[in-house]
């Protein structure tokens, strides 16, 4: 199934034992609103600003893209010039957002995250924020075709300005913040547990798949999603860090994680993601949405799940 990875992410995020909830340690985290909301303000304005010079690109002519040669594209990306492939857009769509609209939702079912919900969940928009500012100004200033305009596919999609966004990947980039933010929490509420490989393999393959559909898409080339990969792993590690109080986090007062639970969580994570990838599938081009639900009680509990909505 294709959708592996970030099922086996789930089930390694949810996974965790009935121990942790009746013991919690101080957030390993430092944050003030008013610095972070400021912060994320500028992250967003940033990308204001990068879409607004995305929008205002020159668009490549007849001439243009008569002119390209396939001999002009480095070595290492030649292979992929000239393809092209809907239905592998589609998969890379499928993987991106349902990974950034998961992320969150799997995080608040973290017994350690529980009633730091708003900490976590406010971290997690800075961090996304932080790589949608570097990913729209670049794309808004660089200039490079998109493997798919070296054939005769695209239609509409040959002329315009996302035309010439080849660089970086940024479906890679943000998958890539997601998983890795996720995987560091993980590790920064879990110091210690068996599971943390499992779930820092799961962080890395799940975007490594991302920028292989949109390869086959020819939406990129390889060193866009090389770069995409990097900026958007480094920036899901780096934000959490930052933040990180080490002087207040003790990790010997966090209860042991039993390895036993995290592999049932991955086995149930799986299940409830084959279900939604079957009602994706089958909901798709029908004009039906899955829209992710997610908020805190009056008791200060996270909740999370879904709303079914349709276009009139």
């Amino acid at each position: 199934m294709k959708l592996r990875p970030t099922l086996l992410l789930a089930g390694a995020l949810l996974g965790s034992p009935p121990a942790a909830r009746a013991q919690q340690a101080p957030s390993p985290y430092t944050t003030r609103f008013p610095v972070e909301a400021s912060l994320t303000a500028g992250l967003l304005g940033l990308s204001a600003t990068g879409l607004l010079l995305v929008r205002h690109k020159r668009t490549a002519t007849d001439a243009d893209l008569a002119a390209l040669d396939r001999a002009n594209i480095p070595a290492l990306d030649r292979f992929s010039a000239g393809r092209y492939s809907e239905k592998s857009q589609q998969v890379s769509d499928g993987f991106c957002y349902g990974t950034l609209a998961l992320v969150p939702a799997l995080l608040a079912f973290q017994p350690g995250v529980h009633g730091r919900y708003g900490q976590v969940a406010g971290l997690y928009l800075e961090t996304m924020s932080s790589t949608a500012a570097l990913f729209t100004l670049t794309v808004g200033t660089v200039y490079r075709y998109r493997p798919y305009l070296y054939g005769p596919d695209g239609g509409e999609l040959r002329h315009g300005p996302v035309a010439t966004d080849s660089f970086f990947g940024g479906h890679t980039a943000h998958t890539a913040t997601a998983t890795f933010f996720a995987a560091q929490v993980f590790h920064d509420f879990n110091p210690g547990s068996r599971a943390e490989p499992y779930v820092w393999g799961v962080a890395a393959a799940v975007p490594a798949v991302v920028a292989y559909y949109r390869i086959r898409a020819g939406k990129h080339f390889l060193t866009d999603n090389l770069v995409g990969y990097a900026v958007g792993a480094g920036v899901g590690v780096l934000v959490p860090r930052l933040h990180r109080n080490d002087t207040t986090f003790d990790p010997a007062t966090v209860p042991p994680q039993r390895f036993t639970d995290s592999a049932v969580g991955v086995g149930v994570g799986a299940a409830v993601g084959l279900v939604a990838l079957h009602f994706y599938r089958r909901l798709h081009g029908t004009g039906v949405s899955l829209v992710p639900v997610q908020g805190v009680n009056s008791n200060g509990y996270a909740f999370g799940g879904v709303r079914l909505a349709r276009a009139l």
